[in-house]
């Protein structure tokens, strides 16, 4: 048996609240002995999956801003398409796993329309997975994004698309589009091309997946737990101080890390692009976990993934397809 070990034995927990969000405290505890509850682990490393990127000389030379609110995105959007311009390049293709990158929008809208506290409901299962605010929440992806005009290639092509490389068409000259929505992972050699990724900071910007109005700015994402087994000396101590302090200089940018602490010296990424993700992100007024991610995996890595294809490439309408995922969650 693996015995897990309270991390408040190892660590100044006072001094880790007034680092770090309360959902990071909250998302490390579990129930102890006679069900009081423990310190499972710290968080060493997070990413975020709501940043739009874009190709910023041509977006600039274009005189477009950076939208602040869902209604500036919008019109931005609106401006593209009048302009002759395709405002999106999606790609939901990732071979066992296509469909993921449409449950993404979806849980991101309804984070920001309905709310943490719906949110949760939701992905705990509380109320049915086709309550009326994913209804909306997926309506609200499809007017924005799937419209005709809107997508580089079509709706029907993004489900055959591969996810990876579909923001390349960003960085074409002209642009075939301007607007890519995915995770600060993204920006690691293999996914954009190579040449702009050695150019970063002058080849591409980036702004949060906006909110409602300005001062909302929610963000998905996920993270990992450093944890202690059976630690009982010093050196574990310090190195668990080290794991969580402002100056652990965390994994390469190149592998998405970012610091889940309040205060990390942004100077300490070495890219400006990854600088101003880390900054949004430590901006954001509320997060949560990848929604499909918490589900049983029969409904997040299965009927949801597979209903988003069958409601993207047309095969279903999005009310059948919600009460199929409802239908298929485990007793």
């Amino acid at each position: 048996m693996v015995k897990i070990t309270d991390m408040s034995k190892y660590l100044d927990l006072t001094a880790l609240k007034a680092n770090y969000d309360p959902y990071w405290i909250d998302q490390s505890m579990m129930p102890g002995k006679a069900g009081t509850p423990i310190m499972a682990g710290v968080w060493e490393r997070v990413n975020g999956k709501g940043f739009v990127y874009y190709p910023k000389k041509a977006f600039d030379a274009a005189g477009y801003k950076v939208p602040t609110t869902m209604a500036e995105l919008q019109a931005l959007e609106d401006q593209m398409v009048k302009d002759g311009s395709t405002p999106w390049c999606i790609g939901i293709e990732s071979g066992a796993a296509t469909g993921w990158v449409a449950t993404d929008w979806i849980e991101n809208n309804l984070l920001d329309e309905a709310g943490p506290d719906t949110y949760d409901k939701w992905v705990n299962h509380d109320i049915p997975f086709n309550d009326p605010a994913v209804k909306t929440a997926a309506q609200n992806f499809e007017s924005l994004v799937l419209a005709n005009g809107n997508v580089l290639g079509g709706r029907k092509q993004t489900v055959s698309t591969a996810f990876a490389t579909s923001a390349n068409p960003m960085f074409d000259n002209p642009p075939k589009c301007f607007l890519h929505r995915q995770g600060n992972f993204i920006t690691q050699a293999g996914f954009f091309p190579a040449k702009v990724v050695a150019d970063i900071d002058n080849q591409v910007g980036v702004f949060q997946y906006p909110g409602q109005t300005a001062d909302s700015k929610p963000m998905l994402g996920g993270g990992d737990l450093a944890a202690v087994f059976n630690g009982k000396d010093d050196d574990t101590k310090q190195v668990m101080a080290f794991l969580t302090g402002k100056d652990y200089p965390g994994w390469s940018e190149q592998a998405g890390f970012l610091s889940p602490r309040k205060d990390y010296p942004l100077t300490n990424y070495k890219s400006k692009l990854t600088q101003q993700i880390a900054q949004l992100g430590q901006q954001s007024t509320v997060f949560r976990f990848d929604g499909s991610d918490q589900m049983p995996g029969a409904v997040g890595s299965g009927s949801f993934w597979k209903g988003m294809v069958a409601w993207v490439s047309g095969q279903k309408d999005l009310d059948t397809t919600l009460s199929d995922i409802q239908s298929s969650w485990p007793s």
